[in-house]
């Protein structure tokens, strides 16, 4: 019975963070997070600092569209 109560917990718990991460996704409070876990890798892993910088400019960098000649 002990199992059933603690796996019930967990799914619960589980269940509970995914909705909090798709509601942080659909309004917008995803980037807060994303800042403070950019604020702590810089103190702490600053390669992944630096992956995170390469990977906002290149989230912001829009690809060129192709002129319809060059095919």
């Amino acid at each position: 019975m002990a199992y059933l109560v603690f796996l019930g917990g967990l799914v619960v718990v589980l269940a509970g963070l995914s909705w909090f991460a798709a509601w942080a996704k659909r309004s917008g409070h995803g980037f807060g997070v994303a800042g403070a876990l950019a604020a702590h890798d810089e103190a702490y892993r600053t390669t992944a600092h630096q992956s995170h910088h390469e990977l906002r400019v290149a989230a912001d960098r829009k690809a060129e569209a192709g002129s319809p000649d060059d095919y």
